[in-house]
């Protein structure tokens, strides 16, 4: 079991900039680790993923606006959202793998360990 902690959420305009992390306490080095959010009164929505070995992925609706990166040594997972949009206004979870994962996946289906969430809110 891996017990994650997010941090960074809060309100700025459209256009502006956030940083969210997330500290992992538990072993992650192999796993895949994510970024998902959820709207209210929409499904979840995977945003971006790193895998064991760095690979990356993201969602169609942020790709060249947000980064993903972890720092393994600090057990830590960021995701640096750039030029944002009232659009991205949702709660942000953190999750991770509980097996060593090499293909990247936003399926939650695929994520055992998640973060109570941060809210990102965007103003027009």
């Amino acid at each position: 079991q891996v017990h994650l902690m997010e941090s960074g959420g809060g309100s700025v305009q459209a256009g502006g900039s956030l940083r969210l992390s997330c500290v992992a306490y538990g072993k992650t080095e192999r796993s895949c680790m994510a970024w998902f959010r959820q709207a209210p009164e929409k499904e979840r929505e995977g945003v971006a993923v790193i895998t064991g070995n760095g690979f990356t992925k993201y969602a169609d609706s942020v790709k060249d606006r947000f980064i993903i990166s972890k720092d393994t040594a600090a057990s830590t997972l960021s995701l640096q959202m750039n030029s944002l949009k009232p659009d991205d206004t949702a709660t942000y979870f953190c999750a991770t793998t509980n097996y060593p994962c090499g293909l990247e996946t936003l399926d939650a289906r695929n994520f055992a360990n998640w973060g109570q969430g941060t809210q990102v809110t965007v103003s027009s």
